[in-house]
């Protein structure tokens, strides 16, 4: 446990200096999602005590060259909080991260809760009201984003912020594994991928967090917004600018990044 309150000390002070931290792995080893997830609460719990709330989770690793590359076989998962929400076109100031990048993903809004520990695809379909596209501002406290598996986990999944947009649509309404998506920035594209591309559909990749975290014993709650994983490669955000979102079938969302910092 010594290990773990370090890990998350050193993950609070990177925060809080605006300074980014060598990996944590050398205090919890690169195995051990046990103790990343339990520095990832504690970290979270500071959040919270400061006032935060969470409004839902995200899901990180869910493409197979990523999870090759970290030597897993499963996703990971982080908090979603009230302060990192931001609307579509809404002005994100870029002082806030330390080495961000976004990446394109679909965003489930539950109506009801998925508390079965066996969840399934109906259950997911039942439980969602609306999907919307979503851009994800991913971030790490780790330098030079030398991060294992472990590193990754007690960061909060590298979660920084996240951009709704404001097009809801039914299930019903998209086939999510054959939706394509494309990001823009200077009228170029950046980055592009598929539905297919997470866990083969967005829809397998909640069921799999509902089935994690109902076996914990907390689970999602209506209301809950949720990052399915990524439809293609992370965009490094390296200045002040705006990155559209193209998801066919779905919609378009834009994150607009500004000089600054919070006030």
């Amino acid at each position: 446990m010594k290990a773990v309150r370090a890990a998350a000390e050193r993950l609070i002070q990177a925060d809080a200096s605006h300074t980014p931290c060598e990996p944590v792995r050398d205090l919890i080893g690169e195995v051990d999602q046990i103790a990343a997830y339990r520095v990832q609460e504690l970290v979270t719990q500071t959040r919270l005590d400061s006032g935060r709330r969470i409004v839902g989770r995200k899901i990180g690793l869910t493409s197979r060259a990523v999870q090759a590359q970290l030597g897993v076989a499963s996703p990971d998962y982080g908090a979603l909080l009230d302060d990192m929400a931001y609307a579509d076109r809404e002005p994100i100031p870029l002082g806030r991260f330390l080495q961000p990048q976004v990446e394109a993903e679909v965003a489930f809004v539950l109506d009801d809760d998925l508390d079965v520990e066996m969840a399934n695809v109906a259950d997911v379909i039942r439980a969602t009201a609306f999907v919307l596209p979503a851009i994800e501002v991913v971030d790490s406290r780790i330098a030079d984003w030398d991060i294992r598996v472990t590193d990754t986990i007690a960061d909060n999944a590298s979660g920084g912020a996240f951009v709704l947009g404001t097009t809801p649509r039914a299930l019903s309404e998209v086939d999510l594994p054959a939706i394509g998506m494309a990001i823009e920035t200077a009228d170029q594209v950046v980055s592009s991928g598929a539905g297919v591309a997470c866990l083969g559909s967005p829809v397998a990749a909640v069921v799999w967090l509902a089935r994690t975290l109902a076996g914990q014993g907390v689970p999602l709650l209506a209301g809950d917004v949720i990052l399915s994983g990524a439809l293609g490669p992370m965009v490094p955000v390296t200045a002040p600018g705006s990155f559209c979102a193209r998801l066919s079938g779905l919609g378009q969302v834009s994150a607009v990044f500004t000089q600054g910092e919070d006030a």
